[in-house]
């Protein structure tokens, strides 16, 4: 098969969430465990670090990836969903699996992933491993896709746990209230392994301390060793001190969403808890990988200027916790007139994600080319019930078109509400 054919064979025949939504959920481990031990057991062949969380975990990733990069190591990194490309789940040292690797995988394990028909995410995540393994990285990053417990990427045995931080999202699957939520993402928790928490949340704190006392495993709450500020942006990056008892940085931060304090303390002890355990990390690495974490990794879609006047930035965060983070940071910005473009799918709560919206802004609705994506009319009407009324225009580069058409230099246009949308981005 070509690639193409490939992908398309992999896209035809295995359930994808985030196409189709709740289908595609598996509620158990089986298939990874199969799919895994039919590849040799690929996960244990390798270092790994387990990264979970409801936002920040994407951007946490691809930053410590960065740093061990700097440090010399050969480093994988998989994460999800991709923006532009599937090979973007799947990494080493910032160069994605080549598209004969996936054809080469496809083709040697066709016949047992039809008989196993696991979900496409599950496939995914053996064929990372599978590639790491062969490959021989000395680490590799993983992104958890949702929750923890119960995700396909949560047969390994990493030499730490992180979790960024626990919001509303997924509730269907996770529980609906935040200490079920966490619980679910306190399954990545592993026996006798140091798990850094990067945010101290009041409702999950006792979550995480019962969690970590039954494993056995030591929990560091990140924001209390670690103190992180602002002091401003120059050329393109944010500039911040980090310190803590161990020790002090001045760096540059490539992503300049103003959310990322809230990931940096779990970045920087997830590196002292590696050093701790006999990774050589020097400080320069660290200032270096986080001065070129887009550089060196790949990463798109966090606060990301498209253009410069009108000022376009977009952003893939997509619900309650995201959205109020990111109507804090336009609030920070001077300008004229506030655009917003945005889509969502249909299994979040658009209506509580519109109540945070500024309603003096220019509102156009997309919709992402999806089968899980909200009708942009649909979206329209929901607003409209809530008092806001915009332009429906499905695709969302027309969108901004019109919007940049139509916008004073001095104007702020944003694009988001769901990565999907930000993935059919053309300027990405």
């Amino acid at each position: 098969m070509t690639y193409q054919e490939t992908l398309d064979y992999l896209y035809q025949a295995l359930p994808m969430f985030q196409r189709v939504g709740a289908a595609a959920f598996k509620k158990d481990l089986s298939n990874t465990i199969a799919l895994c031990e039919h590849l040799g057991n690929p996960q244990h062949q390798f270092k790994s670090i387990h990264i979970a969380g409801t936002n920040g975990k994407g951007s946490s990733s691809h930053s410590i990836a960065a740093i061990l990069q700097k440090a010399g190591y050969k480093t994988g990194l998989y994460t999800s969903p991709h923006l532009k490309s599937f090979t973007e789940r799947i990494k080493i040292d910032g160069e994605e699996i080549p598209e004969i690797s996936v054809i080469d995988f496809v083709e040697q394990n066709k016949a047992f992933l039809e008989d196993l028909r696991p979900s496409f995410f599950e496939m995914t995540v053996g064929m990372a491993f599978w590639y790491f393994a062969k490959q021989q990285v000395d680490i590799a990053v993983i992104e958890v896709g949702m929750g923890g417990r119960l995700d396909s990427t949560n047969v390994i045995s990493p030499e730490i746990s992180l979790i960024t931080n626990i919001g509303w999202d997924h509730m269907q699957f996770l529980g609906d209230t935040l200490p079920q939520i966490a619980g679910e993402k306190a399954g990545i928790i592993k026996p006798h392994t140091p798990v850094v928490i990067s945010q101290t949340q009041e409702e999950t704190t006792s979550t995480f301390k019962e969690n970590a006392a039954k494993q056995k495993a030591p929990l560091y709450f990140a924001d209390q060793i670690w103190k992180i500020e602002k002091n401003g942006e120059e050329a393109g990056k944010a500039i911040y001190q980090a310190s803590s008892d161990k020790a002090t940085f001045s760096f540059k931060f490539e992503l300049l969403g103003n959310y990322q304090k809230w990931n940096l303390p779990g970045i920087f002890e997830t590196v002292y808890q590696l050093k701790l355990k006999g990774w050589n990390i020097e400080s320069q690495a660290i200032i270096e990988g986080l001065d070129s974490v887009v550089a060196s990794t790949g990463l798109k879609g966090r606060w990301q200027t498209l253009y410069e006047k009108p000022l376009t930035i977009c952003d893939t965060g997509h619900n309650e916790p995201g959205m109020k983070e990111i109507v804090t940071q336009i609030k920070t910005y001077s300008y004229e007139q506030l655009w917003m473009i945005l889509g969502m799918v249909q299994d979040k709560d658009v209506t509580k994600i519109l109540r945070l919206l500024p309603q003096s802004a220019n509102f156009i609705f997309c919709e992402a080319n999806i089968p899980r994506a909200m009708k942009a009319s649909e979206f329209a009407k929901k607003a409209e019930s809530i008092g806001i009324k915009g332009q429906i225009m499905v695709d969302v580069n027309e969108a901004i078109q019109f919007a940049r058409k139509k916008a004073g230099p001095n104007d702020l246009i944003f694009v988001g509400g769901s990565t999907f949308v930000v993935a059919e981005i053309e300027e990405l």
